[in-house]
């Protein structure tokens, strides 16, 4: 009739909405989504579920929240200016609340309330503002559960069930006429407290004492204890029903007093607009890309060392999972850094899919196959695979080292490491850094303080761990993409803002010129140690790590030579002459003399000796080596006796016998049982095939918009069969469809309206039990009735359907144009 009836239940405000609206209900909060609602009336009784509603409001942002504190504590329904009112004030402390933050709250609060609208949280015209039940009794005050906004239960609230005698006691003593309706009694002294004038008058009567005691309860909590006679301040408040008994010991503020003393406002600091993200320094950007390079390149050269470490099979696996702190300070020492900077690189390592579990009895951490794969990749592309794994990675590395919430250590590569907010938090962090210009490092401070506003529900509740871990998520990203690369100097690097707009293959392209190029050759010096001017091809790399080892690194990386490399790549089946010739082929320098001799000294005692298995034995064509270790006390342990003038025999095991005879300067090699000799190779020990550990989600995963407009279009149809008009049944039939019940019809008439619904092309509305029993309302549109059986494009469930005649309890003809 021109008017749109306002409407009555948040179901109606969701029914007028537009399938764009409610997808983007559905976006915002996918956990409705599970499963996909009937109709309308079933999601927003689905929004307003108690877990539903705290997940919205944990997403909502300061000010929206502030927004729907405000209307919790406002009258239900409020009307769109006292919710400004409550946000703004009243305008009467202008020297507290300045008129720009008045302005911003103004044009802040549209998009606000569209926000809790969007959500389902708030419902109804700008005239009637209603705050979900559910969110109202999250949000409001109780003894138990104190308001946000630290504002206490209003006059009505706080004097409920308090006898007559009581009210007209506090109405005399505070100035207002006396009546014996209860009623009116409460609604003189609210109105008193809501009048300006007439509390600023009552207030000025005060004792000092007294505004003192208002002033620690106005801003919450405001609740406080009283003693059987309290002092006479309060008794004065008490008197006047400025402070109104919750029981025999405490008392509260009622809200409108409490408003009246905060000039009108929910909260003692609005915070309309997203604290500004500060810079703590302004940098070359040429400078930061050249730094963050440097650190990626750090980063792949201990992530190759880490899986060299552990090539042959890494450290066993604790009973409960995880690894042991010894093995963790042992993984630090060798790769030279403290110990949770070694749990970072053990987790990304695990988490990028490189090591994990061998699955052996008794079972190992061991690199993957795809380490293999990894390690053949370029330099650029192995940097982008361990950043794109970081950023999805719910495992949090900052934890190791902690304790759980019964009190249990944290291990690296433990069970209790995932943290699903992680990946939001890394990349809101790094969002935040691009949102600068290139080359600023941010101050974390403000960072901090602009995520506490973004997440404030999320970010300021303390955890398990300690504080809040939103905050402590954040501060461990600057960390990491510091190691990592990702940022330089504080500032986000170019590679790093390709990454997180344009994808692997753009950030590769720009850190490819800034990596160094890998060299085919080393410096060999007279001090029996060789000098790699810069990172090495991958095959001399790994050859030389066998046959030197690494004395320090840095620019450039220094090897030495020793009796024990030497002998560790001859044990690998390389011979003296294979030495000689790779030497003499990767170096800039002549080989020096003293590392010739080295090899061939080596070389020439390597393998006299023979250990294998009896218990064990040794055996060498020297008698008088044999000699020599029979009358060395360090071998009495081993317990050897003389089988032969060649031959000792002992009762250690083989690898026991071969590491303690070199631990004695021999140079003893293993054999097999038909005496030929066991050549131990590097990376023999992989894991089987393993996947990366997959991402904890958090909540459900957001859908796509395929889904959300087959969602819509399901909600539409089933809510059309739950409320579409429904022409009346003739004169005579025997079937009738009261509202909200399934249509009742008897077979014949169920065939005979099918029928005609097929040959008109008309749409019907039928009830159907499936065979499982379950009862449901449909609109279908009937293409083909034969064989007892009706075919026809279901709204419901948009598709063509099948549906035997004997399981439709009844059919109903649709109204034309709303009319029944």
């Amino acid at each position: 009739m021109g008017t749109t009836t306002p409407p009555r239940t948040l179901a109606e405000a969701l029914r007028a909405r537009g399938d764009e609206s409610l997808a983007g209900l559905l976006r915002a909060r996918p956990d409705l989504l599970n499963p996909v609602p009937n109709d309308i009336t079933q999601l927003a009784t689905r929004a307003g579920t108690r877990a539903s509603v705290v997940r919205a409001l944990e997403h909502l942002d300061r000010f929206a929240l502030q927004t729907a504190e405000a209307l919790a504590v406002a009258p239900d329904p409020a009307p769109y200016d006292a919710l400004l009112s409550l946000l703004t004030g009243d305008g009467l402390d202008d020297g507290e609340q300045r008129d720009d933050v008045g302005a911003a709250i103004t044009a802040a609060l549209p998009g606000a309330l569209a926000t809790l609208r969007e959500q389902a949280l708030v419902w109804g015209e700008d005239d009637r503002l209603r705050l979900v039940r559910t969110a109202r009794e999250l949000l409001a005050p109780s003894p138990q559960h104190p308001s946000p906004t630290g504002l206490g239960p209003t006059v009505a609230e706080a004097t409920a069930g308090m006898s007559p005698g009581r009210l007209q006691e506090i109405l005399v003593a505070a100035g207002l006429p006396a009546t014996h309706d209860p009623v009116s009694a409460v609604a003189a002294l609210s109105a008193l407290f809501t009048d300006r004038t007439r509390m600023a008058e009552l207030l000025d009567t005060a004792p000092v004492e007294a505004l003192s005691v208002l002033d620690r309860l106005v801003w919450g909590p405001p609740y406080g204890e009283v003693t059987p006679n309290p002092t006479p301040p309060v008794k004065w408040l008490r008197d006047r029903g400025l402070l109104l008994p919750v029981s025999t010991r405490t008392v509260v503020l009622p809200r409108e007093a409490a408003l009246h003393l905060r000039a009108g406002r929910a909260h003692r600091v609005p915070e309309p607009v997203p604290p500004v993200v500060a810079a703590a320094a302004e940098r070359d950007p040429q400078a930061v890309d050249r730094a963050a390079a440097g650190q990626a390149f750090t980063a792949l050269s201990t992530i190759e060392e880490l899986l060299k470490l552990w090539d042959g099979g890494g450290p066993t696996i604790l009973r409960a999972g995880g690894l042991s702190v010894r093995e963790l300070k042992r993984a630090a020492t060798a790769l030279d850094v403290s110990e949770p900077i070694a749990a970072f690189w053990i987790e990304l390592a695990y988490g990028a899919g490189l090591l994990a579990s061998d699955g052996e009895s008794d079972e190992r951490y061991a690199p993957t196959p795809a380490s293999d794969e990894w390690l053949d990749l370029s330099a650029e592309d192995r940097w982008t695979h361990l950043a794109t794994a970081w950023l999805a990675a719910t495992r949090t590395a900052g934890l190791v080292g902690g304790q759980d919430a019964k009190g249990r250590a944290l291990s690296a590569l433990g069970p209790e490491l995932d943290r699903s907010a992680a990946p939001d938090v890394r990349r809101r962090v790094l969002a935040l850094f691009a949102e600068l210009p290139p080359g600023t490092a941010p101050e974390a401070e403000t960072l901090l303080r602009r995520l506490r506003w973004e997440r404030p529900l999320r970010g300021s509740a303390p955890t398990a761990e300690g504080s809040d871990l939103r905050s402590r998520l954040a501060l461990w990203t600057l960390n990491e993409a510091e190691l990592l690369g990702i940022t330089g100097r504080g500032a986000l690097s170019a590679q790093a803002r390709a990454l997180l707009d344009e994808g692997e293959g753009t950030a590769a392209a720009l850190l490819s010129p800034l990596l160094p190029e890998p060299l085919d050759h080393v410096l060999l010096q007279a001090d029996l140690t060789a000098v790699a001017p810069g990172p090495l091809e991958r095959p001399l790399a790994d050859m030389l790590s066998v046959l030197a080892d690494v004395e320090s690194k840095g620019g450039a990386t220094v090897y030495r030579f020793t009796p024990g490399s030497v002998r560790r790549a001859l044990d690998a089946g390389q011979a003296a002459a294979d030495l000689h010739a790779f030497l003499a082929a990767h170096s800039r320098t002549p080989v020096p003399q003293p590392l010739s001799y080295l090899i061939d000294d080596v070389a020439r005692r390597h393998g006299h000796l023979r250990i294998g298995a009896a218990a064990a034995y040794v055996r060498c064509d020297d008698e008088a080596v044999l000699n020599e270790i029979l009358a060395d006390r360090r071998s009495v342990g081993l317990r050897l006796r003389r089988l032969a003038p060649t031959v000792l025999a002992s009762q250690a095991d083989p690898g026991s016998l071969l590491e303690a005879l070199r631990d004695m300067g021999y140079a003893p090699a293993a054999e097999s049982a038909e005496g030929d000799v066991l050549i131990t190779r590097a990376g023999a020990r992989r894991t089987p095939p393993r996947t990366p550990p997959a991402p904890v989600p958090e909540g459900p995963p957001v859908p796509d918009d395929t889904l959300l407009g087959a969602a819509v279009r399901a909600i539409r149809a089933g809510d059309t069969a739950a409320t579409v008009a429904r022409k009346e049944p003739q004169e005579g039939a025997t079937g009738s469809t009261p509202s909200g019940t399934l249509p009742r019809t008897t077979p014949a008439e169920t065939l005979a309206t099918v029928q005609a619904a097929a040959m008109t092309g008309s749409t019907v509305w039928i009830g159907y039990v499936n065979a499982d029993g379950a009862a449901s309302q449909r609109v279908i549109a009937p293409v083909r009735v034969e064989g007892g059986f009706v075919t026809a494009y279901d709204h419901t469930a948009d598709e063509v359907r099948t549906y035997p005649l004997h399981r439709i309890t009844g059919v109903a003809e649709l109204a034309e144009d709303g009319k029944g």
